[in-house]
Formats: structure tokens, C-alpha cells, sequence
């Protein structure tokens, strides 16, 4: 069994419940219940998964505070193997064992959240649920289909649906700008600290990922990206604020 397969049972449990809900609405919203239900079922699933993110935020933030603290050892390290990059690397990982510092320290409780954006992402993007079309995707914003991507409405010429995509393509690139600059803040002071980055510079770039989502798949699963990284990016404020990263 694939490990796509083992997700059919929660998507076929989420695809109903989203759908029951779109159905709920539509007498009082009308065609727009459906993309609304992706919106308010992404920030329940977002909601339950609080918990997690806090965990991975106070790790995270743990982490690197003591990396801050160890600030005059990396310096020394630095100093003594700036000609031997491989011997610095060893000496940095050791030093961070010795005093009990994981690398992977706020990743883990991120790891526990992919199966779950996993199984978003395919509910808002395949053509078929439990080997029956995908209803979700056809019914649509403005007269647009959520099954319907940026890609195919230029192919198609089908310009008057353009405005749909423009308005929600403008929203993630906001948000994407917005990480990024963060990302590239938090760059900056861990490498100020010599915390080591494994991504460098891409970091900063990854957020713009998301703009890709928006072109080249379903409507429907733009909805759920914006949805959920303008969640994220007022998570990650509301738990900065509040002292927890």
C-alpha cells in the first residue's frame, strides 16, 4: 500500500464533513458555502494543531537560547578552524552535544503536522475522493470552478475568470513577502550567534513556494494555502508577542 492510500480513510472522512458543511451553507451564502467550508474547516484543522505549534515554538525558542549562550564558545571555535570547514562543523556539533543541544530541537512537532497538511492538500486538489468525483471542485467563486487552476484559465482564454485568481495570487504573495522578510530577520541573528543554517540564503526564498500553488493547482487548494499560511503567519506574531518564540 502506497503511503498516498494510507490517507484515503481520513480523506474520505474530511471530503464528507467539508461537504456537509458546504451544503449547510449554500442555502445561505449560496455557491460561495463551498469555498467558504475550505476556509472554516483549514482554520479548525489549524486550530487543533495549536497545540503542536506551541510546542515546537518554546523548543525552538529553548534552542536558541542556549545557542545565544554558548555565543563566546562558537566565536573561540571559529577562530581556532577558519581554515577547516569539516573540523568546524565537527567541533560545533560536538560542543552543542556536550551541553545537550539538539539540531533537530522544534522540528519534531513539526514533523507531526505533515500528514496532516498531507491529507489537506489532497483533499483540495484531487479530481476524485473515494473513487467519486471531487465535489468540492465543482462549484466555484465568483463563477469560477475551484476545480478550475490559473493555468487552465489561460489556456482556455477565459479571461473574465482572471480577476478570482489575481485577487487570491496578490494575497499569498503578500503573505510570502512578509515570511520571508521574517525568515531572513531570524536568518540574520542566528547567524549573528553562529547558529549554523542548513538552508542559507533559500530560506528566505521558500515562502514565495506558495505563489506556485496558486498557478498550477485546483482553485480549491489556493483557498487552503492562503487559508492556512495567513494562519500561520498570525500564529507565529501572536506567539512572538506573547513571549512563547
Amino acid at each position: 500500500m502506497s503511503p498516498v492510500a494510507l490517507l484515503n480513510p481520513a480523506v474520505n472522512a474530511a471530503y464528507r464533513a467539508v461537504y456537509g458543511v458546504a451544503t449547510g451553507l449554500a442555502p445561505v451564502v449560496g455557491d460561495a458555502g463551498f469555498a467558504l467550508s475550505i476556509v472554516l474547516f483549514t482554520l479548525a484543522v489549524r486550530l487543533l494543531l495549536h497545540p503542536l505549534a506551541r510546542a515546537q515554538s518554546r523548543s525552538a525558542a529553548r534552542a536558541r537560547s542556549a545557542r545565544a549562550a554558548l555565543a563566546p564558545e562558537l566565536a573561540k571555535l571559529r577562530r581556532r578552524h577558519r581554515d577547516d570547514p569539516v573540523q568546524l562543523n565537527r567541533a560545533t556539533v560536538d560542543l552543542y552535544r556536550r551541553h545537550g543541544i539538539s539540531p533537530l530541537a522544534g522540528f519534531l512537532p513539526l514533523v507531526a503536522q505533515f500528514p496532516v497538511f498531507a491529507l489537506m492538500y489532497r483533499l483540495f486538489s484531487a479530481r476524485t475522493v473515494g473513487g467519486r468525483a471531487n465535489l468540492l471542485l465543482g462549484h466555484g467563486i465568483a463563477g469560477v470552478p475551484l476545480g478550475s487552476s490559473l493555468r487552465g484559465v489561460l489556456a482556455a482564454g477565459a479571461f473574465t475568470h482572471l480577476a478570482v485568481f489575481a485577487v487570491l495570487v496578490l494575497i499569498v504573495a503578500a503573505i510570502a513577502r512578509w515570511w520571508s522578510v521574517q525568515t531572513g530577520a531570524l536568518t540574520e541573528s542566528a547567524a549573528a550567534v553562529g547558529e549554523p543554517n542548513p538552508l542559507g540564503p533559500v530560506a528566505r526564498w521558500l515562502p514565495y513556494g506558495t505563489i506556485l500553488t496558486v498557478a498550477f493547482m485546483p482553485l480549491a487548494a489556493g483557498v487552503y494555502v492562503a487559508t492556512t499560511t495567513l494562519w500561520t503567519v498570525a500564529e507565529r506574531a501572536v506567539l512572538a508577542r506573547t513571549g512563547v518564540s
